[in-house]
């Protein structure tokens, strides 16, 4: 017969082991969900500090032009003809008829030149002549009488040798005096200054008075004679535009004084040279200026239009990278991670820069890669979310909850 309970409301042991057991479970449960959370919330942490290590970058698409190429230029336009008067005697200037901006016309007379040292030498040649004559024709009457003597034997053959061979003399010396005014006469002509050709007077450096020395080597230019019915405009082209810009192209010309308007020229020759100290050859264009609205000397904005079929790429300046590998853009490829692209510029606009090979159409392309950036970067679109905020927002829910 079993023994009453003593103790009739004293749990009896296997219910103290059986709650023993559920609090040892569920204490390992809590401390197993901590340990879960905790490192979740730190995965969580690591991937959106990750996330915002990645430089933000903004991105742009490359544009397609037609590329109608076209060089504008700096020039200065000069006179077709140009002259500078110098004088060829010396003298003083005795007067001038025409003065800077007045038209004239092949011949006319710009100065005239007061030689007196060239009056007396003219004087002296023309004597000196007179006397090469008078020897000349006294050894003539001379020579001649002793060649008829020489017929009867009464004189030496030597004597007459003498005589013929002094009277050839005198006309040598004759000859080269009368050869002595001849060029004095000439260079009388040159005490008139005259125009060379129709043109402007553009510039007079002398005035009644003036001492004048003998050409360019001592002396000044007088007057400077230019046709301005046409002119000239050098311009340097750089070399590789060279072969696009053929003789016959067509240019817009402006100047400064005529704002708003152009002119048209046309290109006329090439030097066929690279100027190695700047990379150009030197070209020559011809403008029309029968209006008389330009000037020679001013400084002109040259318009060259190059007519091309060729598509080209355009992007921000911005976007290039120079390094040791030379010329790239930053790209973004998959996952969002850099891919760089070797390019080529094939002109350079500025803000814009048109590249001729490299990229496609589609390519997404950064628009100022930060420093340091290479192939493989992980970037973060600009305007985007890091990834794991969202996490980190829950995580921020949870640890308010």
């Amino acid at each position: 017969m079993p023994q009453p309970d003593r103790y009739p409301g004293r749990p009896v042991p296997r219910q103290l082991t059986l709650v023993g057991t559920v609090f040892v479970l569920l204490a390992i449960a809590v401390a197993a969900y901590g340990l879960g959370t905790r490192g979740a919330q730190n995965a969580r942490l690591h991937a959106l500090t990750e996330a915002e290590a990645a430089p933000v970058v903004a991105l742009v698409t490359p544009t397609s032009v037609q590329n109608h190429e076209a060089l504008d230029l700096p020039g200065r336009l000069q006179a077709y003809i140009q002259a500078p008067i110098y004088a060829r005697v010396p003298g003083y200037l005795k007067s001038w008829k025409h003065d800077i901006g007045s038209k004239v016309k092949a011949g006319d007379v710009l100065a005239e030149i007061d030689t007196p040292d060239l009056d007396q030498q003219l004087m002296q040649a023309r004597a000196d002549l007179s006397v090469a004559k008078a020897n000349a024709k006294l050894a003539q009457i001379s020579a001649e009488r002793w060649q008829s003597l020489a017929s009867t034997d009464a004189v030496a053959k030597q004597d007459v040798d003498t005589r013929t061979f002094t009277w050839n003399a005198n006309i040598a010396q004759v000859k080269a005096a009368q050869a002595n005014v001849d060029r004095l006469v000439a260079e009388e002509v040159f005490k008139r200054l005259v125009a060379p050709f129709d043109g402007i007077v553009t510039a007079r450096d002398t005035d009644i008075g003036a001492l004048i020395n003998v050409g360019a080597a001592g002396g000044t230019e007088l007057f400077v004679v230019s046709e301005v019915g046409k002119l000239r405009v050098y311009v340097n082209v750089p070399q590789n535009y060279v072969p696009s810009v053929p003789p016959g192209t067509k240019a817009t010309i402006s100047v400064p004084e005529h704002p708003g308007k152009t002119y048209s020229g046309m290109l006329e020759a090439s030097s066929q040279a690279v100027n190695p100290s700047t990379g150009t050859t030197l070209m020559q264009l011809i403008v029309d200026n029968s209006a008389g609205e330009m000037m020679p000397g001013d400084y002109t904005s040259i318009h060259l239009q190059i007519a091309s079929t060729a598509h080209v790429l355009s992007v921000p300046s911005s976007a290039l990278i120079f390094d040791a590998r030379g010329l790239s853009v930053a790209t973004v490829g998959s996952q969002n991670r850099v891919l760089l692209k070797p390019v080529s510029i094939g002109r350079d606009l500025g803000a814009v820069v048109e590249l001729t090979s490299g990229l496609a159409e589609n390519d997404r392309v950064i628009e100022n890669p930060p420093d340091g950036i290479g192939n493989g970067t992980q970037v973060r679109l600009a305007g985007a979310a890091p990834s794991g905020a969202d996490g980190g927002k829950a995580r921020n829910k949870n640890e308010k909850g």
